[in-house]
């Protein structure tokens, strides 16, 4: 793929082990998927997937809660690469189910409805999606958040039993926007609208000046409860070489 603007050495080199990186999962695993927020980080991993034919797949959790901006992203992509992401949706009984015992928009009144929620309309799509490969691909940064602080850039995902990479683990959002804008690649218009970390609409807000990327996810919270469970169940690579050798 050639940038359609000059990139700086050291974003250039970052470019090259991100494009080696995705090269090398893609070697060593038969299936493997990129789960795609629609997001910026996530534009520039299925960029970097589609520009140059990595067979990595690509599908995104349709909550049925999203911003019509995000949903509009599908249909970028496809219009940009010619493909189509895979879409994931809650199970319909579920959702009916909690919206019954609890109301629509119960996540605001606790942090146990919240990511009851969170299970229902994410994890649960996301262990189907997840359910025939070996390994899955994400867009984090541990620039993000304070939960995502300690990111490796291999982990083992313990609860799926597969292997899981963040590729951007020591990106910089500076570095993000870089790529996306050397590459010209599509982005959601709600980034440039203050909305840096995308989730469901009810649950995502601007951020304010000086705020980290994720401080409009789940608002309300505390800042070291602002997961979804989609990320939390991860191991170190290291850590599990060093336990199988014990």
């Amino acid at each position: 793929m050639t940038a359609v603007a000059p990139l700086q050495p050291e974003l250039a080199a970052k470019v090259e082990r991100l494009d080696a990186l995705l090269d090398s999962i893609a070697a060593r695993h038969d299936k493997v998927k990129l789960a795609s927020s629609l997001a910026a980080e996530d534009m520039l991993l299925t960029h970097a997937i589609l520009s140059r034919k990595v067979k990595i797949g690509i599908f995104s959790l349709n909550t049925g809660r999203l911003h019509a901006e995000t949903l509009g992203m599908l249909d970028r992509v496809h219009e940009r690469y010619g493909y189509a992401i895979e879409q994931f949706h809650p199970q319909a009984a579920a959702v009916d189910e909690y919206v019954a015992s609890h109301g629509l928009n119960a996540f605001y009144e606790s942090i146990d409805l919240r990511k009851r929620c969170c299970e229902i309309r994410k994890v649960e799509p996301l262990n189907r999606a997840l359910s025939d490969v070996s390994a899955w691909v994400t867009g984090q940064r541990r620039e993000q958040s304070v939960t995502r602080a300690e990111l490796h850039e291999e982990e083992h995902d313990a609860a799926r039993g597969i292997a899981k990479f963040n590729p951007l683990a020591d990106w910089t959002e500076a570095d993000v926007w870089a790529y996306l804008k050397a590459f010209d690649v599509p982005v959601n218009p709600l980034h440039a609208r203050g909305y840096p970390s995308i989730g469901c609409e009810p649950c995502t807000r601007a951020i304010r000046p000086g705020e980290d990327s994720r401080a409009g996810r789940w608002w309300w919270e505390s800042r070291d409860t602002k997961e979804c469970g989609l990320h939390i169940t991860t191991i170190p690579v290291a850590v599990v070489s060093e336990s199988a050798s014990a």
